[in-house]
């Protein structure tokens, strides 16, 4: 064989080679491999990789069928919620029921029968004083009575006197006169001692065994809880004199006093009612009416006093207790509710529910959080009513995702 000769049969076999290989390429399909397992394989991967990247969406997780028992789904509900304005007060004595007891006339104590916090009713004996005010009426009566026992006996004397004409018409008119003097001083007399508190009863017995009594019984005026005493044994007291020895208040209805911010004043009303908590009855809820509002600003703390009356029918309340009050100041507002148990707050402070569509795969979203009433949560602003999210398990979700984040 001639070397040249075989050279050149090679070269012409592999440009064929070449050409077929071009015309193979060319007549394949556009944008597919030349291999069609290839191609099938591609068009598979695309939605597995979609599906891979929603699962490592940083706020989804998706639950299997174990971990679904745990959560609990339900729909957005509609609710009212009032509109309501909130604060912090205390509860006082009812001061427009409270009485500061004085003794009516000037003396000394000698006896106390009541202590701060007793109940006591109207006309129930406080303490007593030994009085010279009330000696002297009682002096003065003993007198009385006498001076008419004399001038009766005197006149019955002329009038027998008188039938004999031993006595001229002079006389007898005099003795009439005197003894008519004596009974109006004896009356006078009575109406004196009666103003220190002592009955009919008292006074006859008085008379009759002519003997002074100068202890003089001071008594609640009115039914009510003892506030304040600055009574003691041996203290002399006067009429009007402060301290008062007692102060009786009505407990009926106390007082709620509370400082709402300024900007917060305006949506107050005289006449507004209201609902107070106290901490020493969880659960229960005290009815009241507002009845005065501040006329200042406190400079310091940019505050208006509020004043509530509350009934308080069964004495429950002590002055000193700390209360939460809430006065309805407009008409309800409709808005997406959902169970408290749904509402997650997160670790920088933000509120968080877990929506979903198909109730296996589950999405955190931020919500703005309103009231809570009767178990509910108000939401301003995440979700819409008819929205799935889960209600029970929610806490649950987010230790989830917690868990599977890298």
């Amino acid at each position: 064989m001639v070397p040249g000769t075989t050279k050149s049969r090679i070269t012409a076999g592999a440009v064929a080679l070449i050409g077929v290989a071009s015309l193979l390429y060319w007549s394949w399909p556009s944008g597919q491999a030349a291999n069609p397992d290839i191609g099938a394989t591609a068009a598979r991967a695309a939605p597995s990789d979609a599906a891979a990247a929603a699962r490592h969406d940083p706020d989804s997780v998706d639950l299997t069928d174990a971990q679904l028992t745990a959560v609990k789904v339900e729909p957005v509900e509609a609710r009212e919620f009032p509109v309501d304005k909130e604060a912090v007060g205390s509860i006082d004595f009812n001061e427009d029921l409270a009485v500061q007891v004085f003794t009516p006339y000037p003396g000394r104590i000698i006896g106390l029968f009541a202590e701060i916090g007793d109940d006591v009713k109207k006309g129930q004996k406080l303490f007593i004083i030994d009085s010279p005010d009330l000696l002297q009426a009682e002096s003065t009566l003993i007198a009385a009575a006498g001076v008419l026992d004399f001038t009766t006996r005197n006149l019955a004397r002329n009038r027998d006197l008188y039938a004999t004409r031993a006595v001229s018409q002079h006389d007898l008119e005099q003795a009439v006169s005197d003894q008519q003097t004596a009974e109006g001083n004896l009356r006078a007399a009575r109406d004196a001692v009666r103003l220190f508190g002592k009955s009919d009863a008292d006074i006859d017995r008085i008379v009759k065994q002519r003997m002074a009594d100068p202890t003089l019984v001071v008594p609640s005026p009115i039914d009510g809880r003892i506030t304040a005493r600055n009574a003691a044994p041996g203290l002399y007291v006067q009429p009007a004199n402060p301290p008062a020895p007692f102060t009786v208040a009505n407990i009926d209805t106390m007082w709620m006093l509370a400082n709402v911010a300024e900007t917060d004043s305006p949506a107050f009303r005289v006449g507004q009612q209201v609902q107070v908590r106290i901490g020493a009855f969880p659960g229960r809820v005290f009815d009241g009416t507002v009845t005065t509002i501040g006329s200042t600003v406190d400079p310091n703390t940019r505050r208006v006093l509020v004043r509530s009356i509350i009934k308080d029918p069964q004495h429950e309340l002590r002055a000193g207790m700390f209360a939460n009050f809430t006065i309805s100041v407009g008409a309800p507002v409709r808005s997406p509710a959902i169970p408290g148990a749904g509402v997650v707050r997160e670790g920088d402070g933000t509120m968080t529910v877990w929506v979903t569509a198909d109730r296996r795969r589950f999405t955190r979203r931020t919500v703005k959080i309103g009231q809570e009433r009767n178990g509910y949560r108000q939401i301003v602003e995440g979700v819409k009513v008819g929205e799935l999210v889960a209600t029970d398990g929610a806490l649950f979700l987010s230790n989830t995702l917690a868990t599977e984040s890298p």
